[in-house]
């Protein structure tokens, strides 16, 4: 469990983290995340002793991050940012390095370090140097590196930057397997990734926590319209004259021109309002054709982005 009561870090007369407090419960995965400059970076520098809060108090099961620090650090595998690893090294050897940097026993480091490999799946790998190996095994070796010692909390910087698409899925997939021996704190930009990894979220801008939720409630609450999508073809310029014959519509709004000459609007029906029928009916007596249509789905994006700009 890791707990942050009322922590604040200064840098001569900067204030970086204003006084947060929140709490990460046992084998759970939280998303940290806030925009560039908002205190995430030297949150997760003081939560893992790289840095020294100014005031307040840091626990990582039981141990006061500040009062003892080697009892706390023991607790921690922390993965940072850009994925830093030895190119010059195998995967097993660095692994292995690892291992002897943090004191593990010898007569344990061949035993730990084939499993830790194995459980990142790692195996096929083990031998190549790591400049010699992708971007996604470069991270899941990071991550290997970070579950030496078999450490009851886990705390990733960015664990899927630069990754393609494949790797995004496989990172993720690694990710929530480890969730459920590991407590996880993780930061990244790919909000798309947190909403599917994290069971909660805490958002943080200007040095202050700003929401501590779920990606779900935090979806919930930026939908605040009742409001379809729709892709359409519309030769007959009639789009801009179909309000008036839309019972229940309240505004239509292009959202963009696609390539294909059709184009996508946002309709807004009053509450409870189901629009969609009215929409099939009244659409093709206009000689409008429908591509696509959609009830308006909220992002976490959506929400992190609301909460953000109401905090400026």
């Amino acid at each position: 469990m890791i707990e942050v009561k009322g922590v604040t870090k200064k840098y001569g007369k900067v204030v970086a983290v204003d006084n947060i407090s929140f709490e990460v419960n046992d084998h759970e995965i939280v998303g940290f995340l806030g925009p560039n400059g908002a205190g995430k970076t030297t949150t997760m520098n003081m939560i893992t002793g790289y840095s020294e809060p100014t005031s307040g108090r840091i626990m990582v099961n039981g141990f006061n991050i500040s009062k003892s620090p080697r009892k706390a650090k023991m607790q921690i595998g922390y993965m940072p940012e850009n994925a830093p690893v030895y190119n010059d090294m195998t995967v097993k050897e660095f692994v292995t390095y690892i291992a002897e940097l943090r004191g593990i026993d010898k007569k344990e480091i061949e035993l730990q370090v084939n499993k830790i490999i194995k459980k990142t799946g790692l195996k096929n790998v083990e031998d190549k140097l790591i400049k010699n190996i992708s971007r996604g095994y470069k991270q899941r070796t990071s991550i290997a590196a970070a579950l030496v010692g078999e450490p009851e909390v886990l705390v990733l910087d960015e664990p899927t930057v630069g990754l393609d698409p494949k790797q995004v899925v496989e990172i993720r997939n690694l990710i929530k397997k480890l969730g459920e021996n590991h407590t996880v704190i993780l930061s990244s930009h790919i909000l798309s990734e947190v909403s599917q990894i994290c069971s909660r979220v805490v958002i943080i801008n200007r040095g202050k926590i700003v929401a501590i939720d779920t990606p779900e409630n935090l979806e919930e609450q930026v939908k605040n319209d009742n409001s379809i999508i729709v892709v359409v073809e519309d030769k007959k310029q009639k789009m801009k004259d179909i309000k008036a014959k839309l019972k229940g519509c309240v505004s239509i709004e292009k959202i963009k021109d696609m390539d294909d000459g059709s184009a996508k609007y946002k309709i807004t029906a009053e509450p409870n309002a189901d629009i969609r029928k009215e929409i099939f009916e009244v659409f093709p007596k206009e000689e409008i054709t429908i591509f696509e249509l959609k009830k308006e789905e909220a992002s976490l994006e959506d929400a992190f982005l609301r909460i953000i700009n109401s905090h400026k």
